[in-house]
């Protein structure tokens, strides 16, 4: 039995690892920096000490409370009222509490996201050349991980054993399995084909996009990224800057480049439907255009460019268009505005979303990808 209350000990602190990652996942999400990558498809996360809770003797002869004091005061280990300022004085000699760091893979961080998120609308159309790893349960197996354990199975074989060698008692049914009792449902992984899918980022490089404009940007699209390759292997990623002229750049590029010019929206859209016509067939691709400004666009009459290429261009041909407004004290904000004011009621293959600071991530996220997008 203590082998099977370790092993439900182990389980129980793994979930309540995951529960606070998940209960502070917001905090995670607002700040990239917290989130440190160790390889390609690891992550390093801090968390605070976590501890089962326990009971602990104490050091005093019992008896009722007593001695000088009023209630709400604050009580040293001798049970004494203990001084306010008592925390003065020299350094200590003793060690303090340190952190926990937990390494979880991009997978693992995936499906902590998985209550919050779902994945964007896949069409199943084109060549099927985007594999997708599936995983079928077959049978059963003596070895496995200890989350796989078929109890029921387990439980049989212990109950098998006893009987054979004479240990089991009809009136004080106890099974008690042993290690060579285990068994684990196993499980066979076979590569699925789905339909391809591209996410093409584009964003304003102008003067009034900062630094602090394209970190949010950077920690949206890592979180983007993450979820949507732990659901899909050889998802491709392309990415576009323009202020008043749009050109394609690397991811690096993406995130580094500011220019000081002015901004033409409509070279971005123009650009990406370029794109779309000579390398991703609408027929075959599935495809998700996110675009993130400021807001600010040169003219009204590039506006309306902008609202006729979506109309007449991009949205018969994708799956979803996403647009970001990220606030700055040197844009406008006027583009979300006029997008709201000509497709009044929505659209259904459009998703916008207002990200006034960092904090405001984690909804821009489920605005994007969230339930029934």
């Amino acid at each position: 039995m203590s082998l099977f209350n370790i092993q439900r000990d182990h389980a129980r602190f793994k979930n309540i690892i995951k529960g606070r990652i998940k209960q502070d996942l917001k905090k995670y999400i607002s700040n990239g920096d917290m989130i440190v990558r160790k390889g390609k498809d690891t992550v390093s996360i801090p968390m605070p000490q976590i501890e089962i809770p326990r009971f602990k003797f104490g050091t005093n002869d019992g008896g009722v409370g007593q001695g000088e004091g009023n209630p709400g005061d604050e009580v040293g280990p001798n049970g004494q009222p203990q001084d306010a300022k008592s925390g003065e004085g020299q350094a200590g000699d003793q060690p303090g509490e340190h952190g926990l760091e937990v390494d979880l893979t991009l997978q693992e961080l995936a499906e902590i996201l998985a209550d919050e998120l779902e994945l964007p609308r896949i069409e199943p159309k084109g060549k099927e050349i985007l594999e997708k790893d599936k995983d079928r349960y077959t049978g059963i197996a003596h070895q496995g991980p200890n989350s796989l354990r078929n109890f029921k199975r387990s439980f049989q074989e212990a109950l098998k054993r006893q009987i054979a060698s004479g240990t089991y008692d009809p009136e004080n049914p106890l099974i008690v399995p042993i290690r060579r009792d285990l068994r684990f449902r196993s499980w066979k992984t076979t590569q699925e084909f789905d339909a391809n899918a591209v996410i093409i980022y584009m964003m304003d490089v102008s003067g009034s996009m900062g630094d602090e404009q394209k970190e949010i940007v950077r920690t949206e699209s890592f979180w983007i990224d993450t979820w949507l390759r732990s659901q899909y292997k050889g998802l491709e990623t392309r990415y576009i800057i323009h202020d008043t002229v749009a050109k394609e750049v690397d991811e690096k590029t993406f995130y580094s480049t500011r220019e000081s010019g002015g901004t033409l929206i409509s070279s971005a859209y123009k650009l990406c439907q370029k794109m779309i016509e000579t390398e991703y067939p609408s027929e075959q691709w599935n495809i998700y255009p996110f675009h993130f400004s400021d807001g600010d666009n040169w003219s009204g009459e590039d506006t309306k460019l902008c609202f006729e290429l979506l109309q007449n261009q991009l949205f018969p041909k994708i799956n979803m268009f996403c647009y970001g407004q990220v606030e700055s004290r040197y844009g406008s904000g006027q583009f979300l505005k006029d997008l709201q004011e000509h497709f009044k009621g929505g659209h259904e293959k459009m998703a916008l979303s207002k990200i006034e600071n960092k904090e405001g991530i984690m909804k821009s996220i489920k605005d994007f990808l969230g339930k029934g997008k």
